[in-house]
């Protein structure tokens, strides 16, 4: 099997636990809501765990339901796994949440990936073609951000390209809207990790589509600290344009 098709297979089976986990959707309270999603970050990861340990022994992880192990840092593979991206929109029943597990390779950065979005019966790959972002002439640019912290300065971003900004959930499903053409850009500013972007970034890529900092610096990973607190994933035509539009808009 390989390191694509062992992504997409373990990110598909963690979704098909979720959803069994979470049954029907329906009203919950805040805190049945906080446990549903503390039981699903705690069973994907498990099912994830086993998958890598019995196909890929060798190998290292990083997984943010998981305690950091050094050793990683001198890993020639390291396994960047988000079991529940999105565990809010996931407890409470709403389809924007995500599986991600990605391949960082030395000296070679994410070379293998996948995200699942099992609500909507999806999973992408870095080894699937997906289907190409198209410009609708006369439309606004549609610029993701999230639902709760968006960037202080992407209204003046979307100001300053002709875009209008559209929330949403996890950080895999802005990813995977942009890869399916549903939208042409997400930018996020307000804190992540290495987990939340390395498997998006890879299928993005993949898809040709392109994938930054938001100063226009590249997206590094497998470092000491997992802290990557920015992303901007786009439509390669739009990439100049808003990288220039984001440095005057932070001025």
């Amino acid at each position: 099997m390989t390191d694509a098709r062992l992504a997409a297979r373990l990110a598909d089976e963690a979704g098909r636990l979720l959803l069994r986990l979470r049954g029907a959707p329906g009203f919950r309270t805040p805190d049945e809501a906080r446990e549903m999603g503390r039981r699903g970050d705690a069973e994907a990861n498990a099912l994830i765990l086993r998958g890598l340990a019995g196909e890929r022994p060798g190998d290292a992880v990083l997984s943010e339901e998981s305690a950091d192990d050094p050793a990683r840092l001198s890993a020639g593979r390291v396994w960047i796994v988000d079991p529940l991206d999105g565990t809010r929109e996931y407890g409470i029943g709403r389809p924007d949440w995500t599986v991600h597990v990605a391949l960082w390779k030395a000296g070679e950065g994410i070379t293998d990936a996948a995200v699942a979005e099992p609500d909507r019966g999806w999973v992408i790959a870095t080894d699937e073609k997906s289907e190409k972002t198209v410009e609708m002439p006369g439309k606004a640019v549609r610029i993701l951000v999230s639902g709760t912290r968006p960037p202080e300065f992407a209204q003046k971003v979307a100001d300053d390209v002709g875009g209008e900004l559209v929330p949403m959930g996890s950080a895999g499903a802005k990813a995977m809207a942009v890869v399916k053409g549903e939208a042409d850009a997400y930018l996020h500013a307000g804190g992540q990790y290495e987990w939340d972007s390395a498997a998006p970034v890879g299928v993005a890529r993949s898809a040709g589509l392109h994938a930054s900092r938001i100063d226009g610096s590249e997206l590094v990973y497998n470092r000491p600290s997992p802290y990557l607190p920015d992303l901007l994933i786009c439509r390669s035509a739009l990439a100049d344009p808003l990288l220039r539009a984001i440095a005057r808009a932070r001025n």
